[in-house]
């Protein structure tokens, strides 16, 4: 799948104030927007890659404005949490989470507890 990464990305920046997160991913057509993340270490959380990979898939799935207006109309209606669109790339990111290697988590020099959690499971404060 071909995308292009952004960082330090003003969408991404007003995603992240408005979500009262400390870091976001974010995609719009095939950019994945960043904002409080460093590259490298976005592409090393293979569950967060997935999840946002999935949100690109959506985009090509339903059209570029067709899924944004599908987008804001089910966040609308139900929340971002329980966004069925959210929920998919949810799903996405755990499995894509699950195809990491148990010798490749061994053999990561990543401390998870500083990788960026995606915002929709971040902890409060």
């Amino acid at each position: 799948m071909e995308y292009k990464i952004v960082e330090k990305s003003l969408f991404a920046r007003i995603a992240r104030m408005v979500l009262k997160s400390r870091n976001v991913a974010m995609v719009l057509g095939k950019t994945i927007h960043l904002s409080g993340v460093k590259r490298d270490a976005f592409l090393q959380d293979s569950g967060w890659l997935a999840h946002e990979l999935c949100h690109i898939r959506q985009f090509q799935e339903h059209g570029y404005l067709r899924f944004l207006w599908l987008y804001l109309k089910e966040s609308m209606r139900v929340g971002y949490y329980n966004n069925k669109y959210e929920v998919e790339a949810r799903i996405a990111g755990l499995k894509g989470e699950q195809h990491l290697l148990a010798s490749q988590k061994a053999d990561s020099t990543v401390n998870p507890t500083e990788l960026p959690l995606p915002s929709d499971v971040r902890k409060e404060s």
